[in-house]
């Protein structure tokens, strides 16, 4: 069943897009329903009094005097449920988040709880109550009345610039080219169609608009009101953001740190429109709006546009873009060659390009995939190609993966080739033998890798024979070419080779894949294998934990399946998961599969190179790849993602849709490990235009951050053909909290000018305490039983004595973050506030309330001590005295952990690295215990498992008191600036709380 909640559903289409417009609503009065404690709800009139000072219900058994609230005696209104009436009571699955709201009014603190039929009609009501409760003790001037706002003034200094003719009036098609100008994307026929009934309702037709009717076609068509109700909640005053209020709505729900007026000033400079604005510090829904959509706001965090990772770790450490038949631009075996294939690739960061030589017709080598020489490249041409372009996006080593399919003469042309025209940038140092692991991308920048295969050891003629790859060999079989090849006898299939092109392979050796114990006991580090996808796929179904320990040290490439002849791809994430490093994709195949790569590889400066987690990186972890739940030792996190509404999106494409209205929805996928793998849509806004408000949310767990990708999906559900709008890829520690709008693309990965979603992301640890940290707490939601985490028995009794010391310090360990985590959630919900809300939003929530009252505060904070209290003066309310006792908790467990991590993260830490000590005599105490088989292997898991859990555990205590820290810090601050803290000269030093952790050892 289609659902939709929209702006365009107020009554006779009205358009809510000032707060005189919210004021006129309430005047006018709407059925809402009211939600008692005994959970029965009952339809009743609401309405604004004509004086502005009380809202009004009716019928009602109470006389007409206490069926009403004064606005003067309103403390709050809450969006959403988010009092005790609407969140406990078994109405709640009746009605969504977005059509509930409360108005907590009098000395009591007593709520007024109320549910509409749509979300707009909410953020009417929410916007005008706001509206009237700040400016409640000054008169507010009488809607549409009064002086000129800054916004009406701006607008009509615009009109006077068109009006070259200086009448007054200008014609209809400037008026519509200059609100197009100043709202792209905007659709003409959007325009024309405002002037008409405006024109119309006017009774003023004609080819010229007046100043009047051109300012209100511009508000109307340019005011987006789900902007237009956030700037109002952050505003004090009237209808723009003073530079406290920009501030304020930086840090508190941007998450942005360090922000001063001084920043703020060049905000409202360089976004807002208008003189006035500018010169007094104003932004206003204009410059806020402007703001919102610019670079500066954007979704994807700007330190990621630049590299950002160690890039000092080996080789086999990184994730390495890769791609497969690169010079192709149609399919796989019809394909075209073409040598802007490479170009593009390279241009997108790719660090690894398949190079597949045959014999040419002129005596050169050449690339090509068609038996029709027509479609052939010299290879001459494809290197002198990558000469030029290896390095213009990225510094990093570029890997050239020769598959040779040509003679022997042929292949000396090709090396010759090779030297000459790449010269210093070839690496051709030999690999270290006193090393244990590849050199890392820093040492090699600069420089190009051949991978391929190298004559043996002891041949000294100018060619010789090696094993054939079954990737060449398939695509040879393919095309009629395997005559070349030496004739089979029965064993692997051989080709010869020659010396010079041998003499430049290095550290990229191309060896065959025989076991994984083969691996570990002769594999050298300068070697790696190739997998089909197939056979990696086996792998990474039946071994996973093999797999990942194998990429620890070695390379691995893993190659599309010979069987996708129309060139799909597989998905990267199966391999990734498992720690495969070069996942060779066809770049020209646009689809979901490509949008994972292309995002994948944006969150390092777009370099080619992503660090893979630690946990698949530490020698000693237990990791698997196929985790159905939360991993030891790595915090799960909560993705908190409201997708609120779309912006000029286009019709997709080669649809053949009825009319020119798109019905939209989105999906939001989240691609990871499998225990992180989901799907959530929206419902569908229906008869929306190019602007749809879908104004919902949407919750995922993630248990591996690191290998989480977030993928936003535009469908359209009312469509014949293509029903594909756009998507947006973008890694999860990527991503921005707050408000921010999703610049969405094609589906092969073009920006689509001026379509966007606008969404807020909050990610907090698993029951939502803070701003979830890149390592935030472990666990599942909703547990009410508390679940400690513990090592397993290894059957080595030493080794088990040593991890049975730990029992105790990693139950202290969850015991002290989780009481944490208990009281600040009891705290934020006893404010109103969702679990994603920041500790300076509750301190300052709490003092809006004493602010609103007409006694003095009430409550002060002691900033002069450390662990501030929070102190009653005389008799305070129920509700509020809860408050207290619910901070004054949540103050004890963080002193508590504050002062008693140090202790158990060193006793946690010792039984790491003392279990750590039994690592290089592991298989010999294994020999010595007779341990063989499953037994072995299970001893060798839990060694790994306990490993990872107290490191992980250790790790996970730090970061919480990192945060208990951040939170003092956050009341201090917002204890001084909102006037309900004293003594505040003690307040501690941000860099003190806030020192860089020391990073604890792989």
């Amino acid at each position: 069943k289609k659902k939709t909640v929209s702006f365009s559903t107020m009554p006779n289409d009205r358009k809510i897009n000032s707060t005189a417009a919210c004021i006129s609503f309430m005047l006018e009065g709407c059925e809402l329903k009211k939600v008692r404690s005994n959970s029965r709800m009952y339809s009743r009139f609401f309405v604004l009094d004509a004086d502005m000072r009380s809202v009004r219900w009716e019928p009602s058994k109470k006389d007409s005097e206490k069926a009403k609230i004064e606005i003067k005696s309103v403390k709050e209104v809450r969006v959403g449920k988010k009092t005790p009436v609407l969140r406990s009571n078994g109405l709640s699955d009746q009605f969504p988040d977005e059509c509930a709201f409360s108005i907590i009014y009098g000395d009591n603190y007593e709520s007024l709880d109320l549910v509409a039929s749509s979300a707009d009609v909410v953020s009417a009501w929410v916007m005008g109550l706001r509206y009237l409760v700040s400016y409640g003790k000054h008169t507010p001037e009488a809607p549409g009345t009064g002086h000129p706002s800054l916004r009406t003034s701006w607008i009509s200094s615009v009109f006077d610039l068109a009006d070259l003719e200086k009448s007054g009036r200008i014609p209809v098609s400037r008026a519509v080219q200059l609100i197009k100008a100043l709202n792209p994307g905007m659709k003409t026929s959007t325009i024309e169609l405002k002037f008409k009934e405006l024109q119309k309702a006017s009774e003023r037709p004609g080819a010229e608009v007046a100043c009047d009717l051109f300012v209100e076609a511009y508000c109307e068509l340019c005011t987006r009101p789900e902007i237009f109700f956030l700037l109002v909640q952050f505003s004090s005053n009237k209808e723009y953001l003073g530079l406290k209020d920009l501030l304020m709505f930086l840090e508190v729900e941007q998450g942005m740190e360090g922000v001063t007026e001084e920043k703020c000033l060049e905000i409202v400079g360089k976004y807002e429109p208008s003189k006035e604005g500018r010169e007094k510090g104003y932004l206003a829904i204009d410059g806020f709006t402007r703001y919102l959509l610019s670079a500066d706001c954007s979704i994807f965090d700007p330190q990621h546009r630049k590299v950002c990772q160690d890039m000092a770790q080996p080789l086999s450490h990184y994730y390495i873009s890769s791609a497969h038949s690169a010079c192709l631009l149609e399919d796989n075996f019809w394909g075209r060659s073409d040598i802007s294939g490479y170009i593009s690739a390279l241009g997108l960061g790719c660090r690894s390009i398949e190079l597949v030589l045959w014999d040419g017709p002129e005596g050169e080598p050449v690339v090509y995939t068609s038996p029709s020489a027509a479609s052939c490249v010299p290879f001459r041409a494809v290197v002198g190609l990558i000469d030029q372009h290896a390095f213009t996006a990225s510094a990093y080593p570029l890997i050239l993966c020769l598959v040779v399919r040509c003679s022997a003469p042929q292949q000396r042309l090709a090396a010759q080739c090779l030297r000459k025209t790449l010269g210093e940038k070839l690496y051709l140092e030999p690999p270290n033998p006193a090393a244990s692991y590849l050199p890392s991308p820093e040492q090699l920048k600069g420089r190009i890798l051949i991978k391929g295969k190298k004559l043996p050891p002891g041949c000294e003629d100018s060619e010789g024979e090696v094993s054939d790859e079954e990737e060449g060999r398939e695509l040879a079989r393919r095309l009629g070419q395997e005559e070349r090849e030496v004739p089979d006898t029965g064993g692997p299939r051989r080709l010869r080779l020659s010396r010079e092109l041998s003499e430049l392979v290095s550290l990229c050796q191309a060896v065959p894949f025989q076991d994984f114990e083969s691996s570990r006991r002769g594999q050298r580090y300068w070697e790696m294998c190739s997998f089909s996808e197939v056979e990696a796929g086996r792998f990474a179904n039946e071994c996973p934990a093999e797999l990942v320990s194998y990429n620890k040290r070695f390379l691995s490439r893993v190659y599309p399946s010979p069987m996708r002849i129309d060139a799909s791809n597989m998905n990267p994430q199966d391999f990734w998961k498992c720690g495969c490093q070069m996942v060779a994709m066809n770049y020209q195949t646009p689809g979901l599969m490509m949008d994972l790569n292309a995002g994948w590889f944006r969150q390092n400066g777009a370099c080619g190179y992503v660090l893979r987690p630690a946990i698949m990186r530490e020698e000693v972890s237990y990791f698997s790849a196929n985790a159905k739940d939360s991993l030891p030792g790595v915090p799960a996190q909560l993705l908190h993602l409201k997708v609120i509404s779309g912006q000029n999106l286009p019709k997709p494409k080669g649809s053949r849709a009825k009319g020119e209205v798109v019905e939209p929805y989105v999906c939001a996928e989240i691609h990871g490990i499998p225990a992180d793998c989901a799907e959530h849509r929206t419902k569908t806004a229906l008869q929306s235009g190019d602007n749809p408000i879908f104004d919902e949310s949407l919750e995922f767990q993630i248990n591996l951050p690191e290998l989480a990708v977030l993928r936003f999906v535009v469908l359209d559900d009312d469509y014949i053909g293509d029903e594909f709008i756009a998507q947006y890829t973008i890694p999860f520690e990527c991503l921005q909290p707050g408000y921010r709008h999703v610049p969405l693309q094609s589906l092969a990965g073009e920006p689509l000018p001026h379509a966007t979603l606008f969404v807020h992301v909050a990610i907090t640890d698993r029951r939502g305490g803070g701003k979830g940290h890149r390592r935030g707490l472990s666990g599942r939601r909703g547990r009410r039983v508390r679940e400690y985490t513990s090592t397993k028995a290894t059957g080595i009794k030493a080794i088990d004595e040593v991890f049975r010391t730990a029992t105790q310090p990693l139950r202290e360990a969850t015991d002290l973050r989780e009481n944490v985590q208990n009281a600040l959630v009891s705290f934020k919900e006893l404010c109103g506030l969702t679990p994603a809300a920041n500790m300076k939003q509750c301190i300052l929530t709490v003092a809006a309330w004493l602010l609103h009252s007409d006694s003095s505060p009430s409550v002060t904070l002691n900033l002069a001590e450390k662990y501030p209290p929070m102190e009653a003066q005389g008799p305070i309310p129920d509700l509020l005295r809860k408050v207290l006792t619910a901070y004054e908790t949540m103050i004890q467990t963080s002193r508590t952990l504050i002062e008693s991590a140090d202790a158990v993260y060193s006793k946690l830490i010792q039984a790491q690295q003392a279990g750590m000590d039994f690592h290089k005599e592991l298989h010999r105490i294994e020999a010595k215990e007779g341990l063989r088989g499953r037994k072995l292997q299970k001893a060798l898991e839990s060694f790994a498992w306990n490993i990872t859990v107290l490191k992980g555990q250790a790790d996970l205590l730090k970061h919480a008191k990192a945060e208990a820290l951040d939170n003092l810090w956050q009341i201090h601050n917002a204890g001084q600036s909102c006037g309900i803290g004293r003594n505040g000269s003690a307040s501690p030093e941000p860099s003190r709380l806030r020192a860089p952790l020391e990073p604890i050892p792989e």
